[in-house]
């Protein structure tokens, strides 16, 4: 147990010192700062909120379409819910499963990436066509044929765009790879004898997990963004749901009577983007100038 101690030791050391280091950037620091502050309350949202059961439940339709006041603060929508507490629990669907989302992609793009570029030959071919097919179309109008397939849904919403962005991530780490085999460190650790599983885990992916991490942190923004656009046409989190994209569909018969309801919920998802995508912009900066360094 304590060689393993011993052997984190430098490890977290060098992740603490890349926190700092980026930290040290305002900018970053308070993007990122906002981030947490975002994810925390994501997870208590049920438990603040001031009507609970606004969240999801018919509320008092006696106080449907009350403009913004004291009680209620972003005012109330068509069913007399309060719109503050079912942003905060949007907050908590739209965060989810955009993470979820990109954690699926994730995987399942660097493992095709990583078995293309290593096998080569057919399998590369064969791999590499498949993502082509899903890379000819538009990704959000392939995500909306396939949600429309598979029918309404918070997760066949999960199922549609984890299908269409999991090709960023195989073409990323493939020609990470096929990169990567040239180098000397590699041919040495083949001239040794080590194993497959291990030049992949303490070799190929270490050096190409920064470029990976980048994507996936811009890719967020992009994804909560798609999921709210799902959820307006009808192919994402069905009703009573409590999802940006959903709350603002249904908002817009009463969008001259009750501009509130698509104001804030439009405000919310525009600056829980914004905050991500200025994160993932620092975030890819901060990676370039750290390989750079690292090469010179």
């Amino acid at each position: 147990m304590k060689q393993v101690i011993e052997s984190l030791k430098p490890k977290i050391y060098k992740i603490r010192t890349d926190i700092y280091l980026l930290s040290r950037n305002k900018l970053t620091f308070v993007s990122l700062v906002f981030i947490v502050l975002l994810v925390v309350l994501a997870i208590l949202a049920p438990y603040i909120v001031p009507y609970p059961k606004h969240i999801s439940d018919a509320a008092n339709v006696a106080f449907k379409l009350t403009a913004p006041c004291q009680e209620y603060l972003f005012g109330t929508d068509n069913l007399g819910r309060c719109v503050f507490c079912r942003i905060l629990a949007g907050s908590r669907t739209s965060i989810y499963t955009a993470l979820l989302i990109v954690g699926i992609v994730f995987l399942v793009g660097t493992l095709v990436g990583i078995l293309a570029g290593f096998a080569g030959g057919v399998l590369d071919e064969i791999l590499m066509k498949i993502t082509l097919v899903f890379q000819a179309f538009p990704a959000f109008v392939l995500s909306i044929a396939i949600a429309g397939i598979l029918g309404v849904g918070l997760w066949n919403g999960v199922l549609a765009l984890s299908a269409v962005y999991w090709t960023t991530y195989a073409r990323l780490s493939r020609s990470l790879v096929v990169s990567m085999k040239q180098e000397n460190y590699i041919y040495a650790a083949r001239m040794n004898g080590v194993p497959l599983y291990r030049m992949i885990t303490a070799y190929i992916l270490p050096n190409m997990m920064g470029s990976l991490i980048v994507t996936a942190a811009m890719d967020i923004g992009s994804v909560i963004l798609s999921m709210a656009g799902l959820s307006f046409l009808g192919l994402g989190a069905a009703r009573p749901t409590a999802e940006w994209g959903a709350v603002m569909s249904e908002a817009r018969d009463y969008l001259q009577k009750a501009p509130w309801i698509i104001v804030f919920n439009g405000l919310a998802l525009f600056l829980v983007v914004t905050v991500f995508q200025l994160f993932g912009d620092r975030l890819s900066e901060f990676v370039h100038k750290k390989e750079a360094r690292t090469e010179n």
